[in-house]
């Protein structure tokens, strides 16, 4: 069997054209949706994407609020900034990018974020309201994967689904997701015994645990659908948790590394971002 590639550009180019329509027309009658992202420090993989997510809004319409700060910026000084853009009205969304300098308690600055404007979904409240079935934002990665899964047509009604890593902004809500759309869920990690025997009883593989190609292809089961998460640079290449050739030649449905989740993280936090602004001023 050969997969078919889902490609996560195509549909976040997709989303996009979907956001704009709903920015062009909320900003008919409102003003245009807002993002406020900081980021503090020169570390050049969180520059590339805070760059990435402030084109996003230029295509979708949405205005954005870019804070680059030094890496010396106080926590006081952090916790002030985020405290001023909860109570700016333009503001809808609040993101503050990770990691934090090591003298900066990340928790203590995003506990000042409101849960109304947590478009990443990391607060407990969301992810307290995602456990429970109650509206709020979903983490962007985990919202991406499921719309990923529904542009392959996955079946997920009692199918065996498999998360591989347990992190608090992609693994558990991912279970949760799944769950919620009437999966049997298995969560493994690094350290589950005889991982191989897992992935080969899963219809559905998202495998999120950092590890370059960790999932063999031999595991996947024919015709599973695999959405690989991971993004790890070997030598010049950039390589995700799935051992992508073989597994292809096995799974009904795949996403390439890069080119696959990467683009919809994006893509989910501008739409997060168009949901809170119609949340926060009771339009329908």
């Amino acid at each position: 069997m050969s997969a078919r590639i889902i490609d996560g550009k195509a549909l976040a180019k997709k989303v996009r054209r979907e956001l704009k329509a709903r920015v062009e027309t909320f900003a008919e009658t409102h003003r245009p949706p807002g993002l406020a992202v900081v980021l503090v420090g020169d570390d050049p993989a969180s520059a590339v994407y805070v760059r990435n997510k402030t084109r996003g809004c230029r295509r979708a319409g949405i205005e954005h609020f870019d804070h680059i700060l030094p890496a010396d910026t106080s926590q006081q000084a952090l916790i002030e900034l985020v405290d001023r853009l909860a109570a700016d009205q333009r503001v809808d969304g609040i993101l503050v990018q990770l990691p934090l300098p090591a003298h900066v308690d990340a928790r203590a600055v995003l506990a000042r974020i409101p849960a109304d404007k947590d478009v990443d979904g990391f607060l407990p409240e969301n992810i307290g309201r995602l456990v429970v079935g109650e509206p709020g934002f979903v983490a962007c990665t985990p919202a991406g994967v499921m719309r990923l899964l529904d542009e392959a047509e996955t079946p997920l009604e009692g199918a065996e689904a498999l998360v591989i890593g347990r992190s608090n902004i992609v693994g558990k809500p991912m279970g949760q997701l799944l769950l919620a759309r009437n999966c049997t869920v298995t969560m493994c990690h690094s350290r589950t015994r005889d991982l191989a025997a897992h992935v080969a009883r899963a219809d559905v593989v998202v495998a999120a645990v950092g590890r370059a190609e960790m999932v063999r292809g031999e595991w996947v089961k024919s015709g599973a659908t695999v959405i690989d998460v991971g993004t790890n640079r070997v030598g010049d290449k950039l390589v995700g948790d799935v051992e992508f050739a073989a597994a292809a030649e096995r799974a009904r449905a795949i996403t390439p590394v890069p080119g696959g989740v990467g683009p919809m993280t994006i893509a989910m936090l501008l739409s997060n971002t168009v949901d809170s602004a119609v949340r926060r001023l009771g339009i329908s």
